[in-house]
Order: C-alpha cells, then structure tokens, then sequence
C-alpha cells in the first residue's frame, strides 16, 4: 500500500516490490503465485482495516444517520489516486480473467460493505428515523451511486471533488430517506 501510494500502481512491479522489501521477484511469487493474487491479498488486507473502522463507526452511540454518513464518508475515497481505490479498481479491473476462488473473494469484500449497509438501513427505518424502504435494494442502488461517484473521485474526474460527492450523495439521502412527516 506503501508503495501504490507513493509511486501508484503502475510502478508495483514485482521486481521493484521485491526491493522494497528485500526479497527477491520469485521470492513473492513462490508466496503469491502471481501479482494478482498479490493485489487481491493486499485488497482484503486493507479492507480488514476498514471493516475494523467501519465496526467501531456503525456500533456506537449515534442516529443511525450520522451512522450512514459516517459510513458514506469511510466509502468514498480522500481524493484523487487514493491508494485503497487505486488498488480496488485495478483488482476489479483484473477480475475478468480471475478464477472462482477469486471472484469468491471480491465478493466477500463487497458483501461485507452491504450486509453492514442493510442492517444500518433496517435499524434505521424500525426506529422512524428512516421512511419505510426495502432495505436490500435500497443498498444495491445506494453503493452503486458510491461507487460510481468513488471511481470519479479516484480518478480525479474534473467536477467531482470528494466534498462534492458527499454534498451530493448527503442530498439523495435526505430525499430518499427523510420520514415523510419530518
């Protein structure tokens, strides 16, 4: 991750990797198999990080809300070449060739996003601060909103800074979600 973030992806070769941690090239293929796998075992690494930190946000003490926005905020990448979504689209992107075991993999990283995003939508929604939705397909289309503003966020798309994303995807909660008698 260090080095996504300070040279980008481009550079992370398993050459120049090896030097950085002083192993040799086949050195971390005999323990990866393969710079994708590489790149998937570093993807799950980062996202256990924030699945710890997505936890600790969504259980404590707060409106469920603050609770989601905190969540959208986690979600959405710091800006331009974040390495997390740096890494998360070239994992992705490389996806089309992968293997079951792989695809099986990316898609625990997701469903961890959206069980979390489910079971803060339905807590909502018993408690009135949410109006009645399905909570499932409310997530689908909500993470697919953020992830189509986080691509554009990550690659620096012009027009769409973070602050940008967050004011907009802020406002189709407010509309989407807001109980019709507030």
């Amino acid at each position: 991750m260090d080095m996504i973030a300070e040279r980008g992806l481009e550079k992370l070769t398993m050459a120049a990797l090896g030097r950085e941690v002083g192993m040799s090239s086949g050195h971390l293929l005999y323990y990866f198999r393969s710079k994708d796998e590489l790149l998937l075992r570093t993807l799950e690494w980062s996202e256990g990080r924030l699945g710890v930190e997505r936890g600790r946000l969504l259980m404590r003490a707060a409106p469920a809300r603050e609770r989601l926005d905190a969540y959208v905020d986690l979600y959405v990448p710091d800006g331009h070449r974040d390495p997390h979504w740096t890494l998360w689209l070239e994992v992705w992107n490389r996806s089309q060739n992968a293997d079951e075991d792989a695809r099986e993999r990316q898609a625990a990283i997701e469903g961890a996003w959206h069980r979390d995003l489910v079971a803060l939508l339905a807590e909502g929604i018993s408690h009135g601060e949410f109006r009645p939705v399905d909570p499932d397909r409310f997530a689908a289309r909500l993470r697919a909103l953020l992830d189509g503003f986080s691509i554009h966020v990550a690659i620096g798309l012009r027009g769409t800074a973070r602050d940008q994303v967050l004011s907009h995807v802020r406002e189709f909660l407010d509309e989407s979600l807001t109980p019709s008698d507030v």
